[in-house]
């Protein structure tokens, strides 16, 4: 998924519950919210991103990505909340030809920091949360300098030997700012509020 860059395809809809999904975020507090094609999904690199959907009928939605729509979900496809399909086409449409964009919000607060269940200072997963571009590499700080921890499916990013658990952590979006958060104690599944937020595209 790239910047300035309009993709086409076609979006569907499904009952997306209380609005958690394969990024893990979660219950949602709005129901403006989709599902990525695993193509476009990245190995979770979607997740959190906000998409610009555009129908041909001329309506469009801004919905942030909270799920992986996996096969027989095609390249382009989004799969949106029945509440955000029901505000581009009635639901009984079924598919409807859209482009998407992926856009940088307004005001959406700061984002948040969460340790896995079971994170401990000898294996830690970490999330980003509320934040505002979509998440490139997460890096924690070492006694050799910074470490970039391999990012999962699930939308965590791991260090398994426990290395930088509990350290400063950095943050940097596809635009290539970085963010640098310390002081947070590795609490499993405690959402941490920062007062960081990436710049606006």
């Amino acid at each position: 998924m790239r910047p300035n860059t309009s993709y086409q395809g076609v979006a569907t809809a499904y009952a997306a519950g209380v609005g958690d999904g394969a990024c893990l975020f979660g219950p949602s507090p709005d129901m403006m919210i989709a599902a990525m094609n695993t193509t476009d999904y990245e190995t979770s690199r979607a997740c959190g991103a906000y998409v610009l959907v555009r129908a041909a009928n001329g309506k469009s939605i801004t919905v942030r990505i909270t799920n992986e729509c996996p096969l027989p979900c095609a390249p382009g496809q989004i799969d949106l909340s029945q509440q955000a399909f029901a505000k581009l086409a009635d639901l009984k449409v079924g598919r409807l030809p859209i482009t998407w964009s992926l856009v940088s919000p307004g005001s959406i607060g700061t984002m948040s920091i969460r340790y896995k269940t079971g994170s401990s200072a000898y294996w830690c997963g970490i999330q980003v949360i509320g934040h505002r571009n979509p998440v490139a590499r997460l890096e924690v700080r070492t006694g050799g300098g910074w470490r970039q921890l391999p990012r999962t499916s699930f939308n965590y990013f791991i260090s398994a030997d426990g290395n930088g658990c509990g350290k400063a952590i950095r943050v940097t979006d596809i635009y290539g700012e970085q963010l640098t958060v310390s002081g947070l104690a590795v609490l499993p599944n405690v959402v941490q509020r920062t007062q960081a937020q990436f710049a606006q595209h």
